[in-house]
């Protein structure tokens, strides 16, 4: 996909925003490991490390945004169950926000300030989804170009915002506030959505530093003038961190074919090795980097209100303690190319009604298509199958990493087999990004 220059992407909602050019500095990123990840401090740590971190933690949360139920679902509880000692599920959303307002420092320019400002836009949009045994884990990444119908919001400054039944996905923060997005993909996907939180900026240069850098594999190198900083990784093993890593994750000219969905499978490679990371690579026994990780996350996020509670954090971080990495399924929303505009993507109906039905039936998936169009397996042996655009890619299976069980990969109990034309990976599968050669 090309991105359109920002001040052609103006929301039509009662919030201002203002967007310019595209930025050749930093770009809005989310990750949605976060938040599991990064509070396990306040059950891993002992001792006055562990009881400062509750404190400082929780006094470190930002006031909460009150979610409405869609029309016709159950309204969204605020006493929490405890997920850790009772059966039950997990549906968390998290939305990357591309506003430059209030981070100071370079945002504090004029350029930055016009990029965008106000509510901005969620440019990255992810859904975790943790089965009710918590056995499985799925998270979907939502193009921001995906033209859908976006209902009726709340105001965030009070009444209604008018809906429309055909909308770019990623105007739906600015549009009504976290409470739109929410409400947007529930609409799509048949999902009750209690959680949700906006990540802004400096949410992943900070975890990614938290954690003491990330290590991907590139199969090609990856340069990309248009971030800041400018990337230019060689291929093989690269550990980033801090602002590295924001470009690394917002790149889009640098990866795959340059588009918005290259860019989300080189966003789950990144997921799937920090994963692995927090997982199999000690950040869960050391409390020093978790405390840090804790921290990056409640600095840089607005959660709803269900979220301001640290207990409520950890009993989603206690959901996913045994699910494995290979029951942790990357997934993107499929979608095809817009028949009126060729830089936007629809919805891919029966795949996209194939995936919402495993979702809301709470049953783990298979993944039988590729790993997206910016990452390939290199350890794949099956025949090809074509992703989202119709190229023919290796489908990936994988060799388990560490942490992982073997002969399982993706294929938990009695999990359904998704269309090939889904893209994804499991967190266990080590995957390569391929640069935009």
């Amino acid at each position: 996909m090309t991105d359109l220059p920002r001040r052609h992407q103006r929301a039509r909602g009662p919030e201002g925003v203002r967007h310019g050019r595209l930025p050749r500095r930093r770009g809005g990123v989310a990750a949605v490991k976060l938040l599991a990840a990064a509070v396990v401090i306040v059950f891993v740590s002992v001792g006055s490390v562990a009881a400062y971190a509750v404190w400082d933690v929780a006094r470190s949360i930002k006031t909460g945004v009150h979610l409405q139920a869609a029309p016709g679902q159950s309204a969204i509880p605020q006493d929490i169950p405890n997920v850790s000692a009772l059966p039950g599920g997990v549906n968390l959303l998290l939305a990357g926000t591309d506003s430059r307002s209030d981070l100071g420092g370079v945002y504090s320019s004029a350029d930055e300030q016009d990029a965008s400002s106000g509510a901005g836009n969620n440019d990255v949009t992810m859904l975790l989804h943790i089965a009710q045994d918590h056995k499985s884990m799925t998270v979907v990444s939502f193009p921001r170009d995906l033209m859908v119908a976006i209902p009726d919001c709340p105001d965030p400054k009070g009444g209604t915002v008018d809906g429309s039944s055909y909308a770019q996905f990623n105007t739906a923060l600015s549009r009504g506030g976290l409470n739109c997005v929410v409400a947007t993909v529930s609409k799509m996907t048949g999902l009750t959505i209690p959680f949700a939180a906006v990540i802004n900026f400096n949410g992943v240069s900070a975890m990614s530093t938290a954690v003491g850098g990330v290590t991907v594999c590139l199969a090609s190198p990856v340069t990309d003038d248009y971030t800041n900083p400018p990337l230019d990784l060689p291929a093989g093993e690269n550990t980033i961190v801090g602002d590295v890593a924001l470009s690394f994750l917002r790149s889009r000219h640098g990866v795959g074919d340059g588009s918005d969905l290259g860019r989300i499978s080189n966003q789950q490679v990144f997921l799937s090795a920090l994963a692995r990371k927090v997982v199999g690579g000690g950040v869960l026994s050391n409390p020093v980097q978790l405390y840090g990780l804790a921290k990056a996350a409640v600095n840089n996020i607005t959660p709803s209100e269900t979220l301001t509670n640290p207990t409520t954090l950890v009993q989603i971080a206690l959901a996913l303690k045994d699910t494995g990495l290979d029951n942790m399924v990357f997934v993107q929303y499929p979608a095809v190319s817009d028949p009126d505009d060729p830089n936007r993507v629809v919805p891919q109906e029966s795949a996209a009604d194939a995936l919402d039905q495993a979702l809301v039936n709470d049953q783990p998936i298979k993944l039988t298509g590729s790993t997206g169009r910016a990452a390939e397996d290199p350890t794949a042996t099956a025949s090809p199958a074509p992703d989202a655009g119709g190229q023919p890619s290796p489908v990936a299976t994988g060799t388990p990493a560490p942490g992982a069980t073997p002969g399982t990969t993706g294929t938990p109990g009695s999990a359904v087999e998704l269309p090939s034309t889904i893209t994804g990976q499991t967190a266990a599968q080590q995957t390569c990004t391929k640069g935009n050669d």
